[in-house]
């Protein structure tokens, strides 16, 4: 019997594939047959799956965001069955911190995708904006509990620290990217200015996984 084809599989093997070449050549210089090449299929079946270089570009960042939060997750758990508001922002934080191959490729192709979609009408929208933005909320509610709990001063605009955060964290994992800073020390940084917001408690690294 023909083997069945795992279309999803293909479609995660092509996805990759441009991540690859994006990592490698810049994802400007990236082409539907650049792609091919390194998938070891024929343009054709690039096509077959994405219409357009654009769609596949989406489709990528989708897989980026998707496997972030899994990183996100897992820095979580490490945290314990029932970790602080503070555990969880500094697990989204961290993840903005290249600090191996994976997030670096992420970071990398984030930042050159939000460069493309200022001048590329195809890919401009509200599909690029929706994930930080919705981290910025999300911030912003895990801000907001802190403070009600008493872990953070009582004065803190949780919104607005949302955005310093965010605004802190990718520039910080910019400086990585461009050899301004090591990873360590802007993991240094984003530890030196969450003691500030939560000045009770402790950084991860200090207390091990013990939940606070």
């Amino acid at each position: 019997m023909p083997k069945l084809v795992d279309h999803e599989e293909r479609r995660a093997h092509i996805i990759d594939a441009l991540l690859r070449t994006a990592a490698d050549t810049g994802l400007h210089a990236v082409t539907m047959r650049s792609v091919a090449i390194e998938a070891g299929v024929s343009v054709r079946l690039v096509q077959y799956y994405f219409d357009t270089k654009e769609q596949l570009l989406l489709a990528a960042m989708t897989r980026l965001a998707v496997r972030m939060g899994e990183r996100v997750r897992d820095r979580v758990r490490t945290a314990g069955p029932s970790p602080a508001p503070r555990d969880i922002v500094e697990a989204v934080l961290l993840e903005a911190v290249p600090t191996d191959e994976e997030s670096q490729t992420f970071h990398l192709v984030h930042t050159e995708y939000a460069v493309l979609s200022v001048t590329d009408p195809a890919l401009a929208g509200q599909s690029f904006l929706a994930a930080p933005n919705e981290m910025e909320d999300f911030l912003a509610g895990l801000l907001t509990d802190a403070r009600q709990a008493g872990d953070t001063d009582p004065r803190l605009d949780a919104r607005q620290e949302a955005v310093v955060l965010m605004a802190a964290s990718a520039g910080l994992g910019l400086s990585v990217l461009l050899g301004q800073r090591t990873a360590d020390d802007a993991t240094a940084v984003l530890h030196y200015h969450l003691g500030r917001l939560f000045p009770g408690s402790q950084a991860s690294d200090d207390r091990g996984t013990t939940a606070m």
